[in-house]
Formats: structure tokens, sequence, C-alpha cells
């Protein structure tokens, strides 16, 4: 979902130049304005009176693991089911579905506020099942649009923020957004707290990175040039993270010779203390059910800090890596619970979007 290596690339325009055969593959890489077209287009203005395909696509515009849109969609009357799409599953880095369920939850709440903003209010239940979630709407007064408005304008942020602090009553609605029986979350913004988690991050980051099948697999998500992320839909567009844009050929071997943990762990952490704090979301339970709700509660975090005007990313290493969690919730105070997700924020420049399929494509 989540915030995924900041891969960085840089020197690679100085490898490539001149080489010819380089840069005839760069010319096919596309335009990033072609690509910022057809992000505004997938982002367009909910209508007044939205039908089940402006919904979709709003739902669409949720955090999910890798960007793999792991979801369909069925909408029959004023019924709308997400269906997990397992065929996008990640199974190195999420062996038990838990993130897949998390971006199920997280498009759920999207589909929610839009539904709710435009006067059709209605409640998500999960079948566990058919690992089914359903909304269900009727008509009604719309509400506050603020939420509704942000989705199209969220995102994960991967860049620097400006290192500035939020206020008491920043932290209030951020803290009230994702508020739910089911899941706890707990908000750090002590500077040597962040620097504890920082070190676990590293850590698990280092894990990773020296695996091989974690490598494979988070490679084979990615997409390094417009037309690539335009033609695909998904994917982790190396521009979203300010990386440079290279032929598709050539990205795989630029991962492998220049993305190390120690580079990759000190921009992180650089990251970190540039943030005004970290969320890290606890689920009640371990199963598919609070990890659906843990979505939930992420995604209106989320979308309240974009309404504020803040940006926010995702540090998952340490809640994907199994051997350290425990010390994770031990940190956190939560000892023999599994923490779910870690999301850094604050005030930081926007970045380019991530791309999102059609809805056509998502439509079951």
């Amino acid at each position: 979902m989540l915030d995924r290596r900041n891969l960085m690339i840089g020197g690679a325009a100085a490898l490539v130049a001149g080489a010819g055969a380089v840069w005839s593959g760069m010319r096919q890489m596309g335009s990033m304005s072609d690509y910022e077209a057809g992000m505004a287009s997938l982002r367009a203005p909910l209508p007044a009176t939205p039908g089940p395909r402006d919904l979709v696509r709003f739902a669409t515009l949720a955090a999910n693991s890798h960007n793999t849109q792991a979801w369909a969609f069925r909408a029959i009357g004023n019924r709308i089911d997400i269906l997990p799409d397992l065929t996008r599953a990640t199974p190195v880095v999420d062996p038990d579905n838990h993130h897949l369920f998390i971006s199920l939850g997280c498009a759920a709440e999207n589909l929610s506020v839009a539904a709710r903003s435009r006067g059709m209010a209605g409640e998500v239940s999960f079948d566990p099942v058919t690992s089914t979630l359903t909304f269900v709407h009727t008509a009604g007064s719309a509400t506050d649009t603020a939420l509704s408005d942000a989705i199209p304008l969220r995102q994960s942020t991967r860049g620097l923020y400006d290192g500035s602090t939020l206020t008491a009553a920043e932290i209030g609605l951020l803290d009230a957004a994702a508020r739910d029986p089911g899941v706890e979350l707990i908000l750090i913004t002590d500077r040597g707290q962040m620097g504890q988690l920082a070190d676990l991050i590293a850590a698990a980051n280092t894990a990773q990175i020296e695996d091989p099948a974690f490598m494979t697999e988070l490679k084979s998500w990615m997409r390094f040039n417009p037309r690539r992320a335009l033609s695909t839909g998904d994917g982790l567009f190396s521009a979203t993270s300010g990386n440079p844009n290279l032929p598709e050929w050539l990205g795989p071997t630029m991962v492998n010779w220049m993305f190390t943990a120690e580079s990759d762990n000190k921009k992180t952490a650089a990251k970190i203390t540039s943030s005004a704090g970290l969320a890290v979301f606890v689920g009640a339970k371990e199963d598919p059910a609070h990890w659906v709700k843990t979505g939930r509660a992420c995604q209106r975090f989320a979308l309240q800090a974009t309404a504020l005007g803040l940006k926010h990313a995702f540090l998952n290493q340490p809640v994907e890596v199994a051997g350290y969690r425990p010390e994770l919730a031990a940190l956190i105070g939560v000892t023999g619970q599994r923490p779910d997700l870690v999301m850094r924020f604050g005030r930081g420049d926007a970045m380019p979007f991530s791309a999102r399929r059609s809805v056509d494509a998502v439509m079951a």
C-alpha cells in the first residue's frame, strides 16, 4: 500500500548519456504530460448525482499495497460489492493477504465517503465466508463533502516533508477521523520515539532488500516510465518517488546496480526526520474482518490529512517482516498484538499521482 521503497536510481542519465541504443529506448518511454493527463481524467470531480461507475472510480483511488489494485467491483441496483482479486496478490511480501484485505477496506471507505457526500448513505458489511465487502446505499441528504473532495487529491507522497509540527487541533482531527471500536491508532510525535521506530524500519527494510524473492516480486510491480505506467494502469511508477524515467528493459538492471539497503535507509531516515509524526494502526484481532476495519480507519485518516493540506506515506517494513512485529508492538505499547500499518505524515509538496486501472478493467 503502501509506501514501497524509494528506489533511487539517480545517476542513470549520466550512465546512459550518448548511448545510441539507450537513447532509442528512452524515446519510447512516453511523456509525463500524457501521463498526467490520464491521471487528471481518473481524478475528475465526482458528479452531483453519481452512478455506480462514478463511485467505483472514486473507490479505486484508495491506498493499496504495491499499487496492485487487487480488487474487483460488482454493481447491482443500490448495492456495490468489492471482491478480492487474488491474481494480483503479492505472496512474498503479503503471504496471508493481510495488506490485500486492508486495501479492500481502504476502497470500501472511499466508496462510502463518496456516496454519503452525495446523499447516498449506506453501510459496509464484510462476509468472511466469501471475503466480499458489500455497500448498500439509500436515498438521503448530502453530507459534508470535505473528505470526499479529498479522495482525488490523496496520494502516498514519498518525498521529503518540511519538518514542521502539527497543531493540537490538527492532531485531534486526525485521531478522531481514524476512531473505530475495532482499531487502535497510536500517534507518535516525540522525536526520540520516532528515531527508535526509524531504526526498526531500517532493520526490517534491510532484511527485505537482502531477500532475493522480495526484490523479484517488488521489481515485477515497478514501472519505469510513463508509457509503461499508463499501459498497465498499476504498479510503482518511478516518478511517483522522484526517480528518473528509464526504458523498461534498463530499469531492473539499474535497481540491481544502484539500489542498496544502506542508501535507501539513509533516505528513509531523512524522510522520517522531515515528518511531523508517525501513525501506527493496530486492529483488535488478527483476521480479515479486522484488517478491513483497519483499512477503513487508515483511509479516513489519510483523507482527513489530505483535507488539512497534509501529506502521508507508508513505511510498513516492520509489519511486513514477521520477525520485527513483536519489537514494534513493544515499542508502541501493544505487546502481544499485531501492528497492521505504519505511516508518516506532515507537510510537503505533491508528487505525480500513481496510476489506476480503468473502471471497465475492475468491474466484475
